[in-house]
């Protein structure tokens, strides 16, 4: 997966759960969206309402978003509807919910510029919730639907009550689709947390101890004393110490075991790992322990890296290790697989949609013999420049590795976090530059490309021209990236020999060597691709900057090599 890839959530509830041709109708019209992934649909006959999940880059949401609630607007009439549920609309909310690379301020704006959209091209009128929220008490869903359906017929023109988007006066449009919340919220967390306990009393006590609400004061028993109330007859809540949570306690007979059920409504303020730990004081405090826990539904991945680095470092470990390693660590340290195995990729957003991508083959993906196998074979690509950036990689690693032995060596147990630090930027350099493996092939498949348009016309020889002309310029801009990412190596190299474990000096002098070749083998690329283009004062910036990173690429390997060398003489 690309680094910072934007992904964006969506779980529109429409209000509709017993007509499963409705659903369908809807549905499909998702599935059908380019750039999106189906995740989930929930119909619930009771609540007469179905909630869809569905993931894909923010304009590929945004426009499946739009065309599933026109479908709704469609398919679903409001004036037949009742259910259990509140609603106000045959798209009743569309929340936008930031996954990974985007914000949540930008999943607002990006709510309501589709909320503006939808009420202006289907006419349904939009009220904008959470953090789309044009209005503070709006912020609340409560609040924007507050009558429910029942009651827009005398909203929709009162100035205080009318939907920030599409605001008419009541017409036969408006009883069929009602009115849609269209808002963005944070990921919202489904975990449920384990206890060796079987009593759902101790269990709620605990989840009163952490929850946001907390419980009620009482008067004398903390338990069965008379409830607190304030001068309006309400009840006195002593909060829990979590924000953002909801939580209670319940018993499973499935697995014997009561739980902590518990909805983290805001990971920012109160990431997995922190509510986990703080259940894990509160169940100790009442003489309980939390043997794991299970996450309902999915999570994002920075949810378990985030996790899986706060262990690390509370065992004063280096957070500078692979991605799948740090996600290990989250798995053990909160008992993820404590009830069944716990899959990451049947339980991260991320990679629920990389499983639907297209079958081709990173050359990042492969074996380290196929990679090589590949490499051999008579087509082009991947070529030099690829493995340039191979080789950067390595160079990397290995100035990583020294890094992650030095955190780890023994007697330099207070210097962990300076040699994590180090291992940190080294695993960026690792991935950006395995990520210009890829990029220097795509480059070359888009000049292979660009030569196979057609040429029959003298309009499609001019773009036919330009096209040429613009993949090779990509093509020679994505080895200078190369060279530029694998100077940055040298820095960590040094580094590890002067600072790091000196039983591993020659790893880090060979880290530099394999940086050295990888600007070396770029900046080939870089001028083989500039002699083709036809903007000369480009080629010759391009061909300029390559011989400056040649030399300084050359001075930083061989300063690091003498260095070696003198650290193997002592």
């Amino acid at each position: 997966m690309a680094l910072n890839r934007q992904i964006v959530e969506c779980v529109p509830n429409f209000s509709e759960g017993r007509d499963k041709q409705i659903i369908r109708q809807i549905t499909d019209v998702i599935e059908a969206s380019e750039g999106v992934k189906l995740l989930d649909v929930d119909p619930g006959e009771a609540t007469n309402r179905t909630v869809v999940t569905f993931v894909g880059s923010p304009e590929a949401v945004v426009e499946a978003a739009f065309h599933a609630v026109k479908k709704a607007a469609e398919v679903i009439d409001m004036r037949r509807h009742h259910g259990a549920h509140p609603r106000m609309g045959a798209t009743d909310v569309l929340p936008l919910v930031p996954v990974s690379g985007i914000t949540l301020e930008e999943c607002a704006e990006l709510a309501r510029k589709l909320a503006e959209r939808i009420a202006s091209e289907i006419a349904v009128p939009c009220y904008c919730y959470e953090a789309a929220a044009f209005k503070p008490e709006r912020k609340n869903l409560a609040v924007c639907r507050n009558g429910e359906y029942e009651k827009l017929a005398e909203r929709m023109t009162n100035p205080e009550e009318a939907p920030d988007f599409g605001a008419r006066a009541w017409d036969e449009g408006v009883a069929r689709t009602g009115c849609t919340a269209v808002g963005a919220r944070d990921f919202l967390i489904a975990v449920n947390f384990n206890l060796n306990t079987t009593s759902t009393r101790r269990a709620n006590a605990i989840a009163f101890d952490v929850r946001e609400k907390g419980r009620p004061e009482r008067d004398g028993n903390p338990i069965t004393g008379k409830p607190r109330v304030d001068a309006n007859g309400d009840a006195i809540m002593r909060p829990g110490t979590l924000k953002g949570t909801k939580a209670i306690g319940w018993y499973i007979q499935e697995y014997g075991i009561s739980q902590v059920s518990m909805n983290i409504t805001d990971i920012q303020q109160t990431p997995l790992h922190i509510a986990f730990d703080e259940v894990c004081r509160a169940a100790q405090a009442r003489g309980l322990r939390v043997t794991g826990t299970e996450i309902v539904g999915l999570v994002p991945e920075r949810t378990l890296i985030d996790a899986g680095r706060y262990f690390l470092r509370k065992q004063q470990r280096s957070v500078g290790i692979p991605k799948e390693d740090i996600i290990t660590i989250a798995i053990k340290s909160m008992g993820l697989d404590d009830l069944r195995p716990f899959h990451a990729e049947e339980k991260v957003v991320e990679y629920m949609l990389d499983a639907d991508k297209s079958s081709d083959v990173a050359l990042t993906s492969l074996t380290v013999k196929g990679f090589s196998d590949e490499t051999a074979r008579e087509s082009p690509a991947p070529g030099g420049g690829s493995v340039s950036a191979y080789m950067g990689s390595l160079g990397a690693a290995l100035g990583t590795m020294v890094a992650n032995l030095s955190a780890h060596k023994p007697g330099w147990d207070e210097r962990w976090e300076e040699f994590s630090d180090w291992a940190e930027k080294g695993m960026l350099l690792q991935s950006r530059l395995l990520q210009l493996v890829d990029e220097d092939t795509e480059a070359f498949n888009r000049i292979m490309a660009a030569f196979g348009l057609p040429k029959g016309t003298p309009e499609e020889k001019l773009q036919r021209s330009e096209a040429i002309q613009s993949a090779t310029l990509f093509a020679a801009q994505v080895p200078i990236e190369t060279m530029r990412a694998s100077l940055n190596v040298f820095e960590l190299c040094k580094a590890m020999v002067n600072q790091g474990n000196p039983n591993s000096v020659s790893d880090a002098g060979v880290g530099a060597l394999a940086a050295r070749a990888a600007v070396l083998g770029a900046g080939l690329n870089v001028k083989i691709n500039a002699a083709s283009l036809k903007d000369k004062e480009m080629a010759a910036t391009l061909v300029a900057e390559a011989d400056q990173l040649i030399a300084q690429a050359q001075d930083a390997e061989a300063d690091i090599i003498s260095q070696v060398n003198e650290v193997i003489a002592r």
